[in-house]
């Protein structure tokens, strides 16, 4: 993890100049009742936005409701976790990453299901979430993050990646989805 403080789950993010002041906060075993209802709400949200979209829908939506059913646990039982970011108390993104169960890569997380809502774009909070996965895999020993989104209906988020580093790569988790673009970004 990086040097910001951290007060049991929260994670305080350095300020930028013209950003509100934002936090994150780790979905642990034990996380407050709201902060669970609050990252199931940001997760099916995601999930709608990608099932309005009929050339990802079939994409991820199915395992997305057991995922959201099970949290964290959904998370945490593949060595992985998930983070909200919230704007005054408010809840406004969510991500998660998971290990993989292949053995050549041991040494990667994969992240998934960044989102954020629409008022929360462009104020660097996707920024910092990704940044706060890609600081816990240094930590935990991973040395690659990948992951997969489609650049025709989530078009912020794959210029994110690509401004923090990451490259497109070959599928790492089975066949090549149509309209699905694999990246990876080594630690």
């Amino acid at each position: 993890m990086s040097d910001r403080p951290v007060q049991s789950n929260r994670i305080v993010p350095p300020a930028l100049p013209s950003t509100p002041d934002f936090t994150l906060e780790y979905l642990a075993p034990n996380c407050a009742g709201d902060t669970l209802v609050a990252a199931k709400s940001l997760l099916l949200e995601y999930g709608h936005f990608v099932a309005a979209h009929p050339s990802v829908a079939s994409f991820c939506f199915g395992a997305l409701e057991q995922e959201v059913a099970n949290l964290p646990s959904s998370y945490l039982d593949q060595n992985g976790g998930a983070i909200v970011a919230f704007i005054n108390h408010h809840p406004v993104g969510f991500v998660a990453w998971r290990c993989l169960p292949t053995p050549e890569l041991a040494l990667a997380w994969e992240l998934k299901r960044l989102w954020l809502r629409p008022e929360a774009r462009g104020l660097g909070i996707g920024r910092a979430l990704v940044r706060e996965v890609l600081d816990r895999a240094r930590v935990h020993g991973k040395s690659i993050v990948l992951l997969d989104t489609s650049p025709d209906v989530m078009l912020a988020a794959y210029r994110l990646y690509l401004q923090m580093g990451f490259a497109e790569c070959p599928p790492y988790n089975g066949r090549r989805l149509e309209g699905i673009v694999y990246m990876r970004k080594c630690l």
